[in-house]
């Protein structure tokens, strides 16, 4: 088997193991209502990471940047395609610690995502793809253009849901008052 297919073996694994961990762990493939959507808007929607894709879906466009940032800094000798690998099963473990009861329980003590339930299979798989769009697109660009989405995903984000993975990172690890006071002043009535 060459290089390639044994690339492809190892995502395929990977992205069926997680989708087999999150459904022992009780996750549903599209949510308590089963059904199938493109796309949730709403981050006060219960359907908010259930459907295909959120707003939140462009974060993982920023995890492909920076694992892509990060393994060419540890592992730059090693074949892009193999790093490429190492992202997808980075990824996929984050998906899987991301819908633990822990970080689910975090997410709501801590963050805005006061009913925040985990994600549906769909939704972290997709989380997935959108990881890996944004490696690839690294591989093909240079860093300022990277940086340059990464930052512009983030202010769109901050401006739009006033949540971002930089506000979501610091909520998680230390959480303020006064930004989630601000973060909650977005809430519909």
């Amino acid at each position: 088997m060459n290089r390639f297919r044994w690339i492809v073996a190892g995502m395929t694994a990977a992205i069926i193991l997680t989708a087999l961990v999150e459904l022992s762990m009780g996750r549903l493939l599209f949510g308590p209502d089963g059904r199938f959507a493109w796309w949730e808007g709403d981050v006060w929607s219960s359907e908010q990471s259930q459907r295909f894709a959120d707003p939140y879906s462009f974060t993982h466009v920023i995890h492909g940047l920076l694992f892509y940032a990060l393994l060419w800094l540890a592992a730059r000798r090693v074949p892009a395609r193999y790093r490429f690998l190492i992202a997808v099963i980075l990824e996929c473990v984050w998906e899987i610690f991301e819908n633990s009861p822990f970080v689910i329980n975090r997410y709501r003590t801590a963050t805005i995502a006061l009913g925040y339930a985990g994600d549906s299979i769909i939704n972290s798989l997709s989380d997935v793809l959108m990881m890996s769009l944004g490696f690839l697109f690294a591989i093909r660009t240079r860093l300022r253009t990277c940086v340059a989405l990464a930052l512009f995903i983030e202010a769109v984000m901050l401006l739009w849901v006033r949540d971002n993975l930089t506000l979501n990172l610091v909520m998680l690890i230390r959480p303020v008052a006064a930004i989630k006071a601000w973060q909650m002043g977005g809430r519909p009535l």
